[in-house]
């Protein structure tokens, strides 16, 4: 992997092919299975189309369980199975997840039909930039950093509303693999974000995105985005694997007090995200919120490669 120089507003990971499973790594289905399962992706798609219509005119309750019934039926038309472990509070909050694939948004609006922050590039996407844009996506314009201020304003503004957010705040997908502390992007979790959710007195709550593949029982990297990989190829390696699962796990929510730091805020956040275990769902569930937040354990700050930038 090489080296390149770490830019705060361009967050980059040490990740490459390198990071990819290797051939017949993965277990694969039948040609025709794949076939299918991309028939019935391009038709959640097109079916979104029709959401997006359709959204408008719903009552928030019915809004919410459409977005949240259509995620989860585009997941599993890519063959992709999803478990969620722990559970959202019922208010508002911030949401802050890892960020490995393209299939990450999808496991997020699947448990909580939240409004995105994402790249500006988003929104010329076919069919994808249109749901963002109905969904009400929050989108940041990394050409223009003093524009952030502003994005943050907009987030602070759509919590105080009632509305929950979602941000990737590792700002840019890495493999997420076993041992590969050295390709988590450099800088950690940014922490611009976080100061919406103390501006707007919202609690911050840490998700966990594993991908799994059962038929190994083990972790696998197929899922992820990054190097020069192309979309095209990244969902072409998701529809080829044979059971591959992604767990959503919900972490015990931080409550930012109002004068709270929110580098502090935005360390805790990544350690709740990357220091608990994937699979000790019970252990999670009794954890409580705490008051205000306090210097979460140090996380290593790695180096550098080009990944697929979603989030500031």
């Amino acid at each position: 992997m090489t080296a390149v120089a770490h830019d705060l507003w361009r967050p980059s990971s040490g990740c490459d092919d390198d990071c990819l499973p290797a051939a017949g790594e993965v277990p694969t289905v039948p040609v025709a299975r794949r076939v299918l399962r991309l028939v019935a992706a391009a038709g959640m798609l097109v079916a979104g189309v029709g959401l997006v219509l359709l959204l408008p005119v719903l009552p928030t309750r019915e809004r919410q369980a459409a977005v949240r019934g259509w995620a989860r039926a585009t997941t599993r038309a890519f063959g992709v199975r999803l478990v969620i472990r722990g559970r959202l509070p019922r208010r508002r909050a911030m949401l802050v997840a890892n960020h490995v694939s393209w299939l990450d948004i999808l496991a997020v609006l699947a448990v909580a039909p939240t409004r995105m922050v994402a790249k500006r590039e988003i929104r010329s996407w076919p069919v994808v930039g249109l749901l963002a844009a109905a969904a009400g996506t929050v989108f940041v314009d990394r050409s223009r950093p003093m524009a952030l201020p502003n994005t943050v304003g907009r987030v602070a503004d759509a919590l105080r509303a009632g509305r929950s957010v979602a941000v990737f705040p590792e700002g840019t997908t890495w493999c997420s693999g076993d041992g590969a502390a050295d390709c988590r992007p450099g800088g950690g979790f940014r922490p611009a974000t976080f100061q919406a959710a103390i501006d707007a007195g919202s609690p911050v709550v840490p998700l966990r995105l594993a991908y799994r593949c059962d038929a190994t029982g083990s972790g696998t990297t197929a899922t992820a985005f990054l190097g020069a990989d192309t979309l095209l190829r990244s969902v072409a390696r998701v529809v080829a694997a044979r059971e591959i699962v992604v767990s959503v796990t919900i972490a015990a929510a931080l409550h930012p007090a109002r004068d709270a730091d929110r580098r502090l805020l935005a360390r805790a956040a990544e350690s709740a995200v990357h220091l608990l275990p994937a699979s000790d769902a019970a252990t999670r569930t009794r954890l409580r919120a705490v008051p205000t937040v306090t210097p979460a354990v140090p996380v290593p700050t790695p180096v550098a490669g080009r990944e697929l930038d979603l989030a500031a």
